[in-house]
């Protein structure tokens, strides 16, 4: 039996949304449920992925089944196709399973041509009207289908107004719309070098093929690989019958929510216009009537919109985003499907359709994207001054929120004068981890190079604060403190203004307001509580960090970062002192300096945690990124240590490595300067120890041995651990337990888990560094080549946001299934960036990790994102 490609909307229904599309599978619905909609069919997103698989050519077979549901479509509506009496005109809308608005293409009134269109006329007794949909039309399809620059047409219809004296399109006479459509066709000859197209089947065929096109538009892939949609989707076409809201004042189009999607009120929200058609409400040519002045123009439309309108809400139980068209006093639904909607709106829409018994509360927990809750912890700029400004420059939206500031362009001077009382953005080509006080000082960072997870876009996020990243466009010239671009020179104090949610920069200062934390949103998140078997930690390094995610719903520390530590004012300096020691005996002296001062970074995390869980991670980074590089730098720090400039230089040069990401780090540290691992171990069990007698908290350190790729060198640092450790607590007489575990980083610890987990206690994967190990490129440097890939299709998402499911993870399966298979009872989680990303965490869920560990902003989106696993695939 022939494969079916073609439905009309009689034959669909709402369950059949992967075959016909969000949009196609709503329309059979509304169909079935006896709405009135403008009959026509849908072209499966099956077709849509024939159409690449051959070539992108519409096989035979799927248009001799477009020519047959023309032809019912003509019988439902007694009109016909190409008519030049009773023409059947239609629009052509892409549909694909998930709304993806404005991403993709659509064209209104195909269909006409030179003889068509006198025919409407003549039946409509409206010669003004039937032009006026001709000339749309041309405009539409030469953009849309044959990619004839929107703005060409534009300026003619312009310059015609301006001719006669004219503001409204709508002002525009019979006669006008007519000059208007020959200079269309004449711009279309010039432009093809051939006549525009009037056999109404060619336009239909160019038109589809236009949309399945779009489906590849650099939009589209942008916003999938922005929404987790794979390409593989393809978008459904919908060819519905026009039903014309420009046929003059007992006609209109609008737009509706059932609810406001700003605040998530129980109230129709909406615009319409008066003799439009639907691309006029949106391009803001006209200003729209509120939906309620609808009941004074034309009652009895506004009296069954609204009967409907509820309806729908009922059937969908969700808000509904209604487009509509009134035609001579008849009103017709064009879709409906669920609103987009603000953060804020989404928890009230929620909890109050629970309230009202619309929805369990499992079902409401489904309704709300994780990744909104973001929105919902950062500040946001002023909607109605964002308004008047338009982006300077674009990079990536590394860390939500909104920053407004003076520019500076090293960490010192970010530093000083955030403590003069300015607000300040950090500028740098790229960020390093002795950035860090400046980028603490910051509102806001800017990078001109790094990726969505390099050193800036980590650090940003973990701290909450808004961050730019890869802004490619910026010229920076960091010996005359400034930037261009576009040839426009931005310098030191400066104004500028970042949108970390949408990776846009932009010139001077625009207002910010702080996000509001309404109380559906403690009710929403204690309803995913209950719901979720994934637990969620946080990384954090600081007591500060550690109360704020704790007070988004952390359950413990999965990543303390300890050489974070190093680099504030007063310990820098030792941390140098013990990396250019020349003895073991002169590194231990720098390490006893060290160990007051760390043991008190733990005295207060743990204190701000109680008795929740704490992971401490050994130091990781290569030593060189504790010395300046810089020949003036490495003077000064030579005067100020009373070394040789030669000396300090030498060793400066003898810690430089070709790839240091892959050398003299984590683990490999300890087995070189056994020391290091000492004074940590001192410094965990001696802060636990006090605060365990001082406050009463259980608490079981959690010590974790980065970079373990071969059991040999764990057993060495555990050793050493445990040696120091039990020696502490014998000395002290206390009980206290802890427990040494590894961050699964290398692939070769996943290859030989079973074996690891002999000295194991816990495992934790390190996603970051383990996916820029098995995929062979930097997570800094990917960032250059990555768009190149995401174009040509080779990947379709950034693998350091989201898991790569097909090799990264199962590197995580086999890992956790050989630790378990030595140690059954052996936690498993895992601390990189994905840990706070939901399709990631709902891999981590299904592989029966015990936890994720994330930002303290990320937390709230992880224990939705586990929440919702849990309930799309139960675990006990």
């Amino acid at each position: 039996m022939e494969q079916k490609y073609v439905y009309l909307f009689s034959e669909g229904n709402a369950t059949m949304r992967n075959l016909l599309g969000g949009k196609g599978a709503n329309l059979a619905e509304m169909t079935n449920l006896g709405i009135p909609v403008p009959q026509g069919f849908t072209i499966t997103t099956e077709a849509c992925t024939k159409y690449y698989d051959d070539g992108e050519v519409i096989a035979d077979t799927i248009i001799q089944q477009i020519t047959e549901a023309l032809k019912k479509t003509e019988e439902i509506t007694g009109k016909k196709f190409g008519d030049k009496n009773n023409p059947l005109l239609v629009s052509v809308r892409s549909g694909a399973r998930v709304s993806m608005p404005g991403m993709m293409d659509t064209i209104l009134n195909l269909g006409l041509n030179d003889e068509s269109v006198q025919g409407l006329a003549a039946l409509t007794g409206n010669e003004r009207f039937a032009y006026d949909s001709y000339r749309r039309f041309i405009q539409m399809f030469s953009d849309v289908a044959i990619g004839i620059e929107k703005r060409n047409f534009e300026n003619i219809l312009d310059s015609v107004k301006e001719s006669k004296g004219i503001e409204y399109d709508t002002d525009l006479t019979a006669e006008d719309l007519k000059e208007i459509v020959i200079k269309f066709k004449k711009l279309y000859l010039k432009e093809m070098g051939t006549e525009f197209p009037q056999d109404p089947r060619q336009q239909l065929m160019e038109a589809v093929k236009a949309v399945f096109s779009s489906w590849n538009n650099p939009r589209a892939i942008v916003y999938r690989r922005l929404n987790d949609i794979p390409s593989s989707w393809g978008t459904a076409v919908n060819v519905q019958s026009m039903v014309f809201g420009n046929m003059g004042d007992n006609s209109g189009t609008g737009v509706a929510f059932t609810r406001d999607p700003a605040t998530g009120e129980k109230k129709i929200f909406g615009e319409y216009l008066i003799n439009a058609q639907g691309e006029d409400v949106v391009a803001g040519i006209r200003t729209p009537q509120p939906i309620s002045k609808l009941e004074q123009d034309l009652p009895e439309c506004y009296k069954q919109f609204m009967e409907i309108a509820q309806n729908l809400e009922s059937h969908y139980k969700d808000m509904q985003d209604m487009e509509f068209t009134i035609e001579q006093g008849k009103l017709y639904f064009l879709q409906t499907r669920n609103g987009k909607r603000t953060a804020p709106a989404a928890l009230k829409i929620a909890v109050s359709l629970v309230e009202e018994g619309v929805l369990t509360k499992e079902e409401a927990l489904l309704k709300v994207e994780p990744k909104q809750l973001d929105s919902l912890l950062h500040p946001a700029f002023d909607p109605e001054e964002l308004k008047k400004s338009s982006a300077i420059a674009k990079g990536l939206p590394a860390s939500p929120g909104a920053a407004c500031g003076k520019i500076y362009f090293t960490a010192q001077d970010a530093k000083a004068h955030h403590e003069k009382g300015e607000k300040v953005i950090l500028v740098r080509l790229e960020t390093s981890p002795e950035d860090i006080e400046g980028m603490v000082a910051a509102e806001g960072i800017l990078t001109v190079r790094g990726g969505m997870t390099s050193h800036a876009a980590v650090v940003a996020r973990g701290m909450g604060t808004c961050c730019v990243a890869g802004c490619g466009s910026l010229k920076v010239n960091e010996e005359e403190k400034s930037f261009s671009v576009d040839g426009k020179m931005y310098k030191e104090g400066d104004y500028i203004s970042l949108d970390g949610s949408t990776g846009n920069v932009y010139g001077g200062a625009i207002k910010t307001v702080a996000p509001e934390i309404t109380g559906y949103f403690g009710t929403f998140m204690a309803w995913a509580d209950e719901v979720r078997a994934l637990k969620v930690r946080t990384n954090a390094d600081t007591p500060r960090d550690a109360e704020q995610a704790v007070g988004f719903g952390a359950e413990g520390i999965g990543l303390c970062r300890t050489e974070h530590m190093f680099f504030d004012e007063d310990r820098i300096p030792v941390v140098r002192e013990m990396i250019v020691s020349e003895s073991e005996e002169q590194r231990r002296k720098a390490l006893e300096k060290l160990l007051p001062m760390q043991r008190e970074d733990f005295v207060g995390i743990y204190k701000a945690m109680q008795d929740r869980p704490v992971t401490i991670r050994f130091l990781d980074p290569p030593l060189h990124e504790f010395l300046p590089n810089e020949e003036a730098d490495v003077r000064a720090l030579a005067e100020e240590m009373s070394l040789r400039y030669e000396d300090l230089k030498a060793t400066v040069e003898s810690l430089h490595e070709f790839n240091p990401m892959m050398g003299h780090r984590g683990c490999r540290l300890t087995v070189s300067y056994p020391e290091i691992a000492e004074m940590q171990t001192r410094a965990v069990i001696e802060a636990a120890i006090k605060v365990k007698e001082e406050m009463a908290y259980n608490i079981v350190p959690e010590i974790m041995i980065p970079l373990v790729g071969e059991i040999k060198e764990l057993k060495y640092v555990k050793d050493i651990v445990v040696k120091t450790a039990n020696e502490i607590i014998e000395n002290e007489g206390v009980d206290l337990q802890y427990k040494v575990g590894t961050m699964i980083e290398i692939p070769r610890a996943c290859l030989t888990a079973d074996e690891i987990a002999k000295e194991a206690e816990f495992f934790s994967f390190g996603t970051n560094d383990l996916t820029q190990m098995t995929f062979g490129f930097s997570r800094d440097d990917s960032g250059k080549f990555l768009n190149d890939y995401y174009e040509k299709n080779i990947y379709e998402f950034d693998p350091f946001q989201k898991l790569d499911q097909n090799g990264v993870g199962k590197l995580v399966e086999m890992a956790s299934t050989l630790g378990r298979k030595t140690r059954e009872d052996i936690k498993i989680g895992i601390c990189g960036e994905h840990g706070g990303d939901p399709a990631s965490v709902e891999f981590f869920h299904n592989t029966g990790l015990n936890y994720v560990s994330c930002s303290p902003f990320r937390v709230p989106l992880a224990r939705l994102a586990a929440a919702q696993s849990q309930l799309k695939n139960p675990r006990k």
